[in-house]
């Protein structure tokens, strides 16, 4: 055995999920060496619905479950929390809000309990992280919970101000709330809603894979392969080579049998599924590629309830 070998990775990815019942299929059915919800796990981040999200990550069959949180859950945002109070809800009993909120930081509290931490939960600010993995792969992680602001929600940023996303060479998984522009971000009004930092960011490290949620009806993965030069503020249509890039699945091929869509994902047991490791059809390139992942739950149409994924890709074993 290659003591140096590549170490298959299984991955089960959610977003969105709002505190809706998911099946237990798509979540209690089937292991994984990681789980990584990109936010919104509450629908008005009261203390229950938080406590309810948790009890959802904690029937997952994975030892590690990243998490980050989502405009929705902006308790988890404290300063905007407390400004929220202070000026907007100043005349609100402070009491009744305590009982359905909680206090300043009691919601991250919540994540940090014995009893979520022993069942592998870890909320992620914004930041690079690194894990050691049971299967005895390492991984790096770029979390993000901020997107452009969509009304007074939390961790939420104006469009012409922008933000940086720092995403450092060699991270395997970014894992933000939202999209980046141009890439499974189009709105049920046909309207692009993904960031254009974040593009550019991802342009530049070029992650193995970039998850995330926010836009429900961008559900989807898709395989992009990154022109080699670009020129000076770059699109997505500059940045991304579509004609050596695939769409694994979408909304629009999700009802279709795999052998009408002819597609690399797979419906099976409740989520969708795609494998990118060496002995696959299509071998994730590193820093050629990036595969796209928007794993929103919540369905906004007439799947009510979109899939998770499943997702195997290849990390670098522990030195």
């Amino acid at each position: 055995m290659n003591s140096n070998a590549p170490i298959k990775t299984r991955f089960l990815i959610l977003s969105d999920t709002h505190n809706i019942n998911l099946p237990s299929d798509s979540t209690t059915n089937h292991r994984a060496d990681v789980a990584i919800h990109c936010g919104d796990l509450t629908q008005t981040s009261m203390l229950d619905e938080m406590q309810a999200s948790i009890a959802l990550l904690q029937q997952i069959d994975a030892p590690l479950k990243l998490v980050i949180a989502g405009n929705h859950d902006f308790t988890l945002d404290t300063p905007f929390f407390r400004d929220l109070l202070e000026k907007d809800y100043a005349r609100l009993d402070p009491t009744a809000i305590a009982k359905f909120y909680g206090e300043y930081g009691e919601a991250r509290q919540l994540f940090a309990a014995p009893d979520a931490q022993a069942s592998g939960i870890r909320l992620l600010d914004e930041g690079t992280h690194q894990f050691t993995l049971q299967n005895g792969a390492v991984l790096t992680v770029y979390a993000s919970p901020y997107t452009p602001a969509r009304g007074k929600m939390g961790f939420q940023y104006e469009r012409s101000e922008g933000h940086a996303f720092d995403i450092p060479p060699g991270v395997d998984v970014a894992m933000t709330h939202g999209p980046p522009a141009g890439v499974l971000d189009y709105t049920a009004h046909g309207q692009r809603a993904g960031c254009p930092d974040l593009l550019a960011a991802a342009a530049r490290a070029r992650p193995p894979m970039h998850c995330f949620g926010h836009i429900h009806e961008g559900w989807g993965a898709r395989l992009v392969t990154w022109r080699e030069k670009v020129g000076e503020d770059p699109s997505h249509s500059v940045l991304i080579d579509d004609d050596r890039s695939v769409l694994i699945e979408d909304l629009s091929t999700l009802n279709q049998g795999a052998e009408e869509k002819g597609k690399m994902g797979e419906q099976s047991g409740g989520l969708s599924r795609t494998s990118h490791c060496a002995d696959n059809e299509h071998p994730l390139k590193p820093g050629l590629q990036t595969l796209f992942v928007n794993a929103a739950i919540e369905g906004l149409g007439e799947i009510r309830v979109q899939p998770p994924w499943l997702v195997d890709l290849e990390l670098l074993r522990v030195a």
